[in-house]
């Protein structure tokens, strides 16, 4: 199986391929804004991930992470000190917490992937700054994006928002090249003085989610015996925000930017994350 091990080619799509990026991309965005209405005090990751399974199967789709590698759901709810890639379950979400939801389709034969962190409830003041310096620290990054720049750079802007507000940057985990392949070249780490090969040139499609603890928490991260849930090795809150982008002749478009939005850079809204 190909994937960012076996193949280092960053792939350059033809605009016939991105007519079909640009529709998963719009059924990715349309299943988390569907999921996290579904956020509330109460209620479960397992309910959660009922409703993003059938509203992806709704729209002739397939949620990319079921059965990848064994992956058992339909989507990944991480909250709290989880970091990414955890696995819905019976827990109710309880005021307070604070929740990523990491949503990825397949749909005629291409993938899309995105993610947002939401409030759940009265959530304290620490993790409001964590949660919109995650928010800030994609946002300056996507703000790089443009013919030309390089792909190692983008870990350096990341880390300088995050420690702003003293918040760390996870390492394990990188953005991506996405397409035909869930995960392919480039990889993107997303702290400073990091090794990624790669020029940005039109066409190129992938994904940047930098993942943030904090504030004062350790960047380490441990992964529990599931062999999916990454949590924070100190117990210190996690958040991160994804989108899949195009390198365009000018810039960067966000294939999975809100409806009405813009789609060359992205605006804080707090009331889009509270629930």
């Amino acid at each position: 199986m190909k994937d960012r091990r076996t193949n280092t080619t960053i792939r350059v799509y033809s605009e016939e391929e991105l007519v079909k990026i640009r529709k998963v991309c719009r059924i990715g965005r349309e299943v988390l804004d569907i999921a996290g209405r579904a956020v509330g005090v109460g209620v479960t990751c397992d309910e959660i991930d009922r409703v993003v399974h059938e509203a992806t199967i709704e729209r002739d789709s397939y949620p990319s992470p079921l059965n990848y590698h064994a992956f058992p759901k339909s989507l990944c709810t991480s909250v709290n000190e989880i970091i990414c890639h955890g696995i819905p379950d019976e827990r109710p979400l309880q005021d307070g917490d604070i929740i990523n939801l990491d949503i990825s389709v397949y749909h005629d034969g291409f993938h899309s992937d995105l993610n947002e962190t939401f409030f759940v409830g009265n959530v304290d003041e620490a993790s409001r700054i964590l949660v919109r310096t995650a928010y800030e620290a994609l946002a300056a990054s996507v703000a790089q994006v443009r013919p030309g720049a390089l792909y190692r750079d983008f870990g350096s802007t990341i880390s300088k928002v995050a420690a702003a507000n003293n918040c760390s940057v996870v390492k394990t985990y990188c953005g991506h090249g996405i397409g035909t392949l869930f995960h392919t070249a480039p990889t993107i780490p997303h702290y400073g003085k990091n090794k990624a090969k790669g020029v940005c040139q039109p066409g190129h499609v992938f994904t940047i989610e930098p993942m943030l603890n904090g504030p004062n928490g350790t960047h380490r991260d441990v992964l529990w015996p599931d062999g999916w849930t990454a949590a924070s090795a100190d117990g210190s809150r996690s958040a991160q925000f994804e989108h899949t982008m195009l390198v365009t002749e000018n810039g960067v478009e966000l294939l999975t930017a809100k409806p009405g939005e813009p789609t060359d850079r992205m605006i804080w809204k707090e009331e889009h994350f509270q629930r």
